[in-house]
């Protein structure tokens, strides 16, 4: 039985994760597979965290292993199904609500917090009526936060039940090379061990999970099975740092405001995501040495920050004949990194609405104070599209009247900020592909954004596979 198994799930962030709960809790007797080329959740270790340095690993612990990108994110359940996906294009509103609060139960019941923010609807109407006096658009969507120390536990005690209780194999450092694809059926992946040694594995049901840094690989394995894929919107942008002070009265309420706008010049539709109220920039890299920022912030108070951090996104959707929008993303953070030696750049607003670039006698005078310790000061003009820069730069304007002081010469502007989710594979409401027993869910496969909506995909899957016997 060693290389064949009841079904293999390729990824262990929370679209296979949930793919394996489910499994094991319908069919108790299954035997999945997991690979990941990343550790097992104990073993993930990120020198930067500890030396503030990061020394490129060949794989980015903060990325892979077990439980993804979401085992040291800010750990934010969104419980709409406006939010985080597209679940709402292979099954309807009030399907998508059910399954998202079903998956909700389950990590309360693995140790996620009772509070839920964002309930208050008086107060969120009156901030989305003033919203609405600018342009802007507030899509309400309660949160429930767990908090980066929170998100890890809740997600450990996951992989604990799947290896004590349930019949899950877990292969760490394990890499998926190919698919094995014979009469238009799934039969088993070719895999990468970590001592080198390549192999085959079998199982009637392939379930391909593998996040967004496994975007570009899951395009590739897709096109060499003949499976359409389709270009998805590209999200290029910067990460924005302000004093709690300009947002606490947004994420008092909201914990998270979602918010979009779309720029006077170019029409683009800007949004905020992953908001982090006393939060801390971070960075994050993917395969190639490419550093791209992100944010996350701690449950306990005692380990917030005096400052809150968001996302600033412009999106773009690529027509014919462009099809590498994954490709493009990061050439936009690869051309980051080489003006500031492999690192993430941050620029006061002030100096780029002057037209200079932030040096550090200029960010020692910033009343912001950075969070991210290791950003080097620089000009995000030499990086970002002017049609990129122009719309953050109006939406920032334009969101101002809601938070006043967002627009300030000291808000700090870190780039570059990518999400590699663009690659969108065509799948039947199942999420199963035109390859028979071959699925594919979750951030990596361009159909969710966010940690509830691709746990959700997972659960749709198991459930598809136990009812087929």
């Amino acid at each position: 039985m060693g290389n064949q198994f009841d079904v293999i799930i390729i990824g262990a962030g929370p679209a296979g994760i949930f793919t394996a709960l489910e499994l094991t809790k319908c069919k108790p007797g299954i035997r999945p597979l997991i690979l990941d080329n990343g550790r097992t959740i104990d073993n993930r270790r990120c020198p930067a965290r500890t030396t503030g340095k990061c020394v490129n690993c060949k794989v980015c612990a903060i990325m892979n292993g077990w439980a993804g990108a979401g085992a040291f994110s800010d750990g934010k359940l969104s419980l709409s199904h406006e939010v985080g996906g597209n679940l709402t294009d292979y099954m309807t509103q009030d399907e998508a609500q059910a399954l998202i609060d079903y998956a909700d139960t389950v990590y309360t019941g693995f140790g996620a917090p009772d509070t839920v923010h964002g309930l208050n609807d008086r107060k969120v109407e009156e901030i989305a009526y003033e919203a609405s006096k600018h342009n802007i658009k507030l899509i309400p969507c309660p949160v429930r936060h767990m908090g980066t120390e929170l998100a890890f536990e809740v997600l450990r005690n996951m992989y604990v039940h799947l290896m004590e209780k349930t019949q899950t194999v877990f292969w760490e450092q394990t890499s998926a090379l190919d698919l094995i694809v014979e009469d238009g059926a799934i039969r088993g992946v070719n895999v990468e061990r970590a001592d080198g040694k390549q192999e085959a594995v079998y199982a009637p049901y392939v379930i391909a999970a593998p996040g967004r840094g496994g975007a570009q690989w899951l395009s590739g394995a897709a096109k060499a099975a003949g499976i359409h894929t389709m270009n998805n919107e590209v999200d290029i942008g910067v990460r924005v740092e302000v004093p709690n002070s300009v947002m606490d009265h947004l994420t008092k309420h909201l914990y998270e405001a979602k918010l979009v706008y779309y720029s006077d010049t170019f029409e683009n539709k800007v949004r905020t995501f992953c908001m982090n109220p006393g939060g801390l920039v971070s960075e994050e890299h993917y395969e190639g040495g490419i550093a791209v920022v992100n944010g996350h912030s701690y449950k306990e108070d005692n380990r917030k920050t005096g400052n809150t951090n968001f996302a600033m996104l412009v999106s773009t959707r690529f027509t014919q004949p462009f099809d590498q929008p994954i490709e493009y993303g990061k050439y936009i953070a690869q051309l980051g990194n080489m003006l500031t030696g492999g690192g993430i750049m941050v620029q006061r607003l002030g100096d780029l609405l002057q037209g200079r670039r932030t040096d550090e006698s200029r960010l020692r005078k910033s009343t912001t104070v950075p969070t991210l310790k290791t950003a080097v000061a620089g000009d995000l003009s030499f990086v970002l599209p002017q049609r990129y820069l122009t719309s953050i730069v109006e939406a920032l304007r334009a969101f101002d009247k809601l938070a006043p002081g967002l627009y300030s010469k000291n808000t700090l502007l870190y780039g570059v900020e990518v999400k590699f989710y663009s690659s969108k594979v065509e799948v039947k409401p199942n999420f199963e592909t035109q390859v028979q027993g071959l699925y594919a869910i979750g951030d990596g496969a361009g159909i969710t954004r966010g940690l509830m909506q691709a746990s959700v995909t997972g659960v749709v899957v198991a459930r598809d596979i136990a009812a087929r016997g």
